[in-house]
């Protein structure tokens, strides 16, 4: 790693989204420190990129192993700033969240939105917040998703936690604004990644005498085909590179197939006619009349 070379952080390196942007950045001549959690995707990655990409071996749940990861980059950056992270490493919990379990819940947001803000602070400094730092101030891009401005049954851990990412980046961009590091939010919509990819393997058979479980399945199925016609990773990679590089970038940035029926209709639309439409497709019409 030269001392000009640009460089960047990704988590959830291992595959979809995250493994698109090392591929994306390395093509681009960016070193990447690769954040994973098993040896066998570290491997998988220096084979592919070799001396491109240096693994970090860190859960985003596990704050020592994150504050490990932070100083072996410091100590590879040798007193330059890091040029971007990109807060990416994410899960996906379903159930009706009237019965859902609340571990599942609590597990869900200690990945999706806990986990962003200890990478956050444990890289911060690097990025410019450390004044002894040479070199400009670097950029970090949070990885949200359509469910972080829409919301959908069955979907609210994975919703709360991207709602809470939105929340959370709109007033870090603020704060962080003194030394002048950027925070942009892409939003994608369905990608083929296999957090939805293997949505058919998912177990919903704890929800079967729920008067949700039909439904259930019939948005598990529908998630699993929509990943199936997603965008590619490299798309949202691609966005993730030009907000790095950009002299502007956007604040946010919807990346969503059918981008006007899943979009902007949506957005247009009062909200009540929008819950109209999604109940009906999944069959979550009104059932019950409560009794005075």
């Amino acid at each position: 790693m030269s001392k000009t070379q640009k460089t960047a952080v990704v988590t959830g390196a291992s595959t979809g989204i995250g493994y698109g942007c090392v591929e994306k950045l390395v093509s681009k001549k960016w070193h990447v420190f690769a954040a994973v959690r098993k040896p066998e995707d570290a491997k998988r990655l220096t084979d592919a990129f070799g001396d491109s990409v240096t693994p970090l071996f860190m859960d985003v749940t596990d704050q020592p192993a994150i504050d490990k990861a932070a100083a072996q980059v410091r100590d590879a950056l040798d007193g330059r700033t890091l040029n971007g992270l990109v807060n990416n490493a994410g899960v996906a919990v379903a159930g009706p969240i009237l019965e859902l379990p609340i571990e599942d819940f609590e597990r869900q947001i200690a990945i999706n939105l806990t986990g962003q803000l200890r990478v956050t602070q444990a890289f911060g400094p690097l990025l410019g917040a450390d004044l002894a730092l040479e070199g400009p101030p670097g950029r970090i891009v949070m990885m949200s998703s359509m469910a972080g401005e829409m919301g959908a049954p069955f979907l609210a851990p994975y919703a709360a936690s991207k709602h809470g990412l939105e929340g959370l980046s709109k007033s870090l961009r603020r704060e962080l604004n003194v030394f002048g590091i950027q925070v942009i939010v892409i939003g994608p919509g369905a990608v083929s990644t296999p957090i939805w990819a293997k949505s058919d393997e998912v177990d919903v058979s704890g929800y079967e005498k729920s008067v949700f479980y039909d439904a259930l399945v019939g948005l598990r199925n529908y998630m699993s085909s929509m990943g199936e016609k997603g965008f590619p990773p490299s798309k949202i990679a691609d966005r993730v590179y030009r907000a790095f590089t950009d002299a502007k970038p956007n604040f946010r940035y919807a990346i969503v197939p059918q981008r006007f029926t899943n979009w902007t209709l949506p957005k247009l639309l009062p909200a009540r006619k929008v819950d109209e439409l999604v109940t009906k497709r999944l069959g979550l019409t009104q059932r019950f009349r409560l009794k005075n």
